[in-house]
């Protein structure tokens, strides 16, 4: 398999984070429209990410936020956004960089994604990584929290496939993104 230069995996990721940038900075500047809101999961051990003691000592891995009726002074910049929430009457003030966001997901049209992330590494370990992800490494490391889909697939619509009649010589799949509209 040829080794991707170009990296369009961190690309995709990339502008999917986009996306969630760009939804909220609107829901900042314009309120949440109709039923939209918003799941947002993100790690809490990722840098940058700002919460109290209580908070963290309560979510010390991840944490999912819902964006819908009670929070106030979203503020979004390039490389994160901050959100006023309360917890258990208690205000609190976040700060999530986009960087650390795992899952986004809004229940009113049934759409979301999950990202890809790096598990937290000491920074030799890092250095020496392979630069091909294909290479894995001889002996898992244990991640430094549950993944993602484990804690989100029942919340997440499951896809559904449907396979063209189109004749298929190589072996892949075509599938029609129109099972991925809202109709």
């Amino acid at each position: 398999m040829p080794e991707d230069h170009i990296r369009y995996d961190l690309l995709a990721q990339a502008a999917l984070r986009g996306v969630v940038r760009t939804v909220l900075a609107d829901a900042a500047k314009k309120g949440l429209p109709g039923e939209h809101h918003f799941k947002i999961t993100f790690a809490t051990v990722a840098p940058g990410v700002r919460m109290s003691e209580r908070i963290r000592a309560q979510y010390p891995e991840s944490m999912t936020i819902i964006l819908q009726h009670q929070f106030w002074g979203l503020a979004v910049r390039d490389e994160a956004f901050e959100v006023g929430l309360s917890f258990g009457g208690i205000p609190e003030k976040l700060t999530i960089p986009f960087e650390a966001i795992t899952a986004f997901f809004d229940p009113a049209v049934q759409f979301g994604f999950q990202f890809d992330t790096a598990e937290a590494a000491p920074a030799a370990a890092v250095a020496s990584a392979p630069a091909s992800p294909a290479k894995a490494p001889e002996k898992p490391a244990k991640p430094a929290r549950p993944p993602v889909e484990a804690k989100k697939a029942d919340e997440l619509p499951a896809p559904e496939f449907r396979k063209e009649e189109a004749p298929n010589a190589g072996g892949g799949e075509v599938v029609n993104l129109d099972r991925f509209r809202k109709k």
